[in-house]
């Protein structure tokens, strides 16, 4: 099965009250995806978005997975290997952070064919501002 997914994550202050927001398309059918959480980061919502959309797709599956965050897209394709090989560790020795939600996305990505594509955010891109309605629908109230 080949599947369209557009992520996008949302923060009100940077920690804050976050949400996420996925939209699926299998064929001409499309689902919208959200959620949130109360203390939180904008990146950890990025990456929480793409987690879960992925994890909405059968394992086995194609997914075109479209986003409007570099730090997922460069960070899954390229710098994760890095951190891997170095336990965990950056270039510079530091921890990883949001290394549980790196781990989680990673196993997401491996047992599905995904292929990234990046596309800037409030463009007017129909599923991006799509995706960034549910992120900003997703964040909690209080």
């Amino acid at each position: 099965m080949h599947y369209e997914l557009f992520t996008d994550g949302a923060c009100k202050g940077n920690p804050g009250p976050g949400g996420w927001g996925c939209l699926l398309r299998e064929g001409s059918t499309e689902s919208a995806l959200k959620g949130g959480e109360i203390n939180t980061t904008n990146n950890r919502m990025e990456l929480t978005a793409a987690i879960e959309g992925l994890k909405a797709t059968p394992i086995g599956s194609t997914v075109k997975l479209t986003t409007d965050s570099q730090y997922v897209k460069n960070g899954i394709q390229s710098w994760i290997t890095g951190w891997k090989r170095n336990n965990w560790r950056t270039a510079s020795k530091k921890p990883v952070k949001n290394k549980e939600l790196w781990i989680a996305l990673d196993q997401a990505v491996s047992e599905r064919t995904v292929t990234w594509a990046w596309v800037k955010g409030h463009a007017g891109h129909r599923e991006n501002e799509i995706a960034d309605q549910l992120a900003n629908q997703g964040v909690p109230s209080h």
